[in-house]
């Protein structure tokens, strides 16, 4: 891939935020170091780069995409309260990947698990006995 100082900031500016933006997150974040920079190119790059496997593109049903930093296997829980996205380490899940490769007739070429929740700040806003 050719170097282009634009898609550096679209991948400095995700790789240092490990919010889970969107793109219109990362085109306002890119913009204050790079006022010409336009929304399409913002959209081209981080394709790009989740294409290529640098970044993660995350689909959200009914919203819009997230993008990732980390490649590394592991999983998101959305906060049904706020809408931010959370890493979720689950050791539990390890095993997915070998019952997935047995399954008759099936060949499982990759899957996304999406958790919803409350973050621990969203939850605190809910009286003790709503949370049992």
């Amino acid at each position: 891939m050719k170097y282009s100082k634009q898609r550096e900031l679209v991948l400095e500016t995700v790789m240092e935020n490990p919010i889970h933006p969107t793109a219109d997150t990362v085109y306002a974040m890119v913009r204050e170091q790079e006022p010409n920079i336009s929304l399409g190119t913002v959209y081209r790059n981080l394709n790009l780069l989740a294409e290529q496997g640098i970044l993660r593109k995350i689909p959200m049903p009914a919203a819009s995409d997230r993008f990732d930093g980390r490649t590394d296997p592991h999983y998101h829980i959305r906060c049904s309260g706020c809408g931010q996205l959370f890493d979720l380490p689950l050791a539990e899940l390890a095993g997915l990947d070998e019952q997935l490769k047995n399954l008759p007739g099936f060949l499982v070429t990759g899957y996304q698990i999406l958790f919803e929740g409350l973050c621990p700040e969203c939850a605190g806003k809910y009286p003790a006995e709503l949370k049992r």
